[in-house]
């Protein structure tokens, strides 16, 4: 389960992004969780994906 507060899931998901997950989908599925959720939740708070850099920028 990720953390619900937006800067914390900013770390944890680049973390894990940069350490573990190819791309976002990558990661979504193998959690279980929603990209739309995860990308709602940072984009409220000024962060989208980026594909290229696999990351929230």
């Amino acid at each position: 389960m990720l953390p619900n507060d937006p800067i914390i899931l900013l770390s944890v998901v680049n973390t894990k992004l940069r350490d573990c997950y190819s791309s976002l989908d990558a990661l979504c599925d193998d959690l279980g969780e929603s990209r739309e959720e995860i990308e709602s939740k940072l984009k409220a708070v000024g962060f989208e994906y980026d594909e290229a850099s696999n990351s929230f920028k």
